[in-house]
């Protein structure tokens, strides 16, 4: 019985998986996925290379994706984490288990093939923002996003004298490229001359003890606690004060009311304002 057992393992271990070929479209290029980083069992992030004529303004979003059950390009609509100056593409993803696109996405590996859209756009930009000493840019879960990509641009920097990432999450272990924040980009070489004097990282921490803040932002907000260490008023003044907002549903609805109170405008590439949230993922 020896001699057939073998031989069957031998024929396992031959056995190798193919992965769909992808087939570029007029209104999508095929990549290749270039690394892949899982921060815990539901966030991953990964890097994709770019196309030559590929061009962006750091906070846009793009439609990715990878070949349906129907054999037909799943999409959805993702921000750009890198910036735009970037020789490759970054994304930061949940895991869903069930979800049609990412139950996939999250077993991707260097070297498979993703669909990338040919045509970014998205209001998480500054263009869509009005002059401003101060840009603060709140986020909660893989809303953080597009603000991976913003502090990264050389531009930022000249269009405001502080800037600021806040970051919500329930635990530790969500609070992706933690490090690089609190290093103020020291790795990145267009903004590590600007950002340890003009980048400012909040992160907080709701379900887990965290050696930081533990409180949601709006809380953050009303105590003052969310200004600490930054110049100007421990409040937001519409005067000064620019705001991009990406996240949960509940986030984006209250701080879209409560700006809007403070006297805030929203914005939009049509027509900048003094705040601005990405209205393709809130409907």
């Amino acid at each position: 019985m020896a001699a057939p057992t073998k031989c069957k393992d031998k024929v396992l271990t031959d056995v190798t998986i193919e992965k769909p070929v992808l087939e570029p479209t007029g209104a999508l290029s095929v990549e290749t996925v270039l690394s892949v980083k899982h921060w815990n069992e539901h966030l991953f992030s990964f890097r994709i290379s770019r196309p030559a004529s590929f061009r962006f303004r750091s906070g846009e979003f793009i439609m990715i994706g990878l070949k349906g059950d129907n054999g037909k390009p799943l999409l959805r609509a993702y921000s750009i984490a890198s910036p735009a100056w970037d020789e490759e593409i970054e994304f930061l993803s949940i895991k869903v288990q069930d979800g049609p696109l990412t139950s996939k996405l999250q077993k991707i590996e260097p070297g498979d093939q993703i669909y990338l859209g040919r045509k970014p756009t998205g209001t998480l930009v500054t263009d869509a923002l009005l002059p401003g000493k101060r840009l603060f840019m709140l986020s909660t879960g893989t809303g953080l996003a597009p603000f991976l990509s913003l502090p990264r641009d050389p531009d930022v920097y000249e269009f405001y004298e502080q800037v600021v990432v806040v970051h919500s999450v329930r635990r530790v272990s969500d609070l992706a490229f933690r490090d690089e924040m609190e290093g103020k980009w020291a790795e990145d070489p267009l903004v590590s001359e600007q950002a340890p004097n003009q980048f400012h990282y909040v992160p907080t921490v709701t379900r887990e003890p965290f050696d930081g803040h533990t409180a949601r932002i709006d809380k953050l907000v009303e105590s003052g606690a969310l200004f600490e260490g930054i110049s100007g008023a421990a409040k937001f003044d519409p005067e000064t004060d620019r705001i991009m907002m990406c996240g949960s549903m509940e986030m984006i609805k209250q701080f879209g009311a409560y700006f809007e109170e403070q006297g805030f405008t929203e914005g939009s590439n049509a027509a900048p304002g003094q705040f601005v949230i990405e209205r393709a993922f809130v409907g």
